[in-house]
């Protein structure tokens, strides 16, 4: 059995693009009677894949996160729980859960995309050349309008356009969300770099003798 071949029209969707070939070695291993040497085989090209799928995902995260902390001393990013973002929507037998498909479709996507990871880079990496990251809560970021700072649920018409219900202000979500971020990581900083000043201007406390 020769070596996995990525299917060339699926090479541009991300790291998902070898799926097709994984379920086709998986189906492959599924029809070979378990433990023979044909099964073996078969395993160990299926375990292949995985490996090259996961070389290929670090090797651009590593690529993407070393020009990013090159070429910026302070990046802001959302605080997010992928942990969290995904858990099984299965639920129990008594409690079935709903739409696991779609849940489930959703926490390939974002395992797949290796969040956590390219934030744990981003944090050595940048402090390795003297920059810093700076989380801040991920909570309606996507919501408030960066013109007039409305927050509601009816400014985020669909999952990709922001339309602010009080001034009209349209943009892309994700652009929205990104302004909001990095507003928020300069004012913690701001914050920080005031609350120094001041306590460097306190006046020492004169000590009875």
């Amino acid at each position: 059995m020769g070596e996995p071949v990525f299917k060339k029209k699926e090479k541009h969707a991300s790291f998902r693009y070898p799926q097709g070939t994984c379920l086709e070695q998986n189906n492959n291993r599924s029809r070979k009677k378990k433990f023979s040497q044909n099964w073996k085989t078969a395993k160990t090209g299926l375990a292949c894949l995985h490996i090259r799928i996961a070389n290929a995902r670090r090797d651009y995260l590593h690529k993407a996160s070393t020009a990013i902390s090159k070429n910026h001393a302070i990046v802001c990013i959302e605080d997010l729980r992928v942990s969290n973002m995904t858990s099984s929507a299965a639920g129990s037998i008594q409690n079935p859960g709903s739409k696991v498909g779609a849940k489930s479709g959703l926490n390939r996507s974002i395992l797949d995309q290796g969040w956590a990871e390219v934030r744990r880079q981003l944090e050595y990496k940048l402090a390795w050349n003297g920059g810093r990251l700076i989380a801040v809560p991920a909570i309606n970021t996507s919501r408030t309008c960066p013109e007039c700072g409305c927050t509601g649920q009816g400014n985020r018409k669909t999952q990709a356009r922001f339309c602010c219900v009080a001034c009209g202000y349209e943009a892309n979500a994700d652009l929205v969300a990104a302004i909001n971020v990095r507003r928020a990581g300069l004012a913690r900083i701001a914050c920080e770099v005031n609350d120094g000043v001041g306590r460097q201007q306190q006046e020492p406390t004169s000590v009875a003798a």
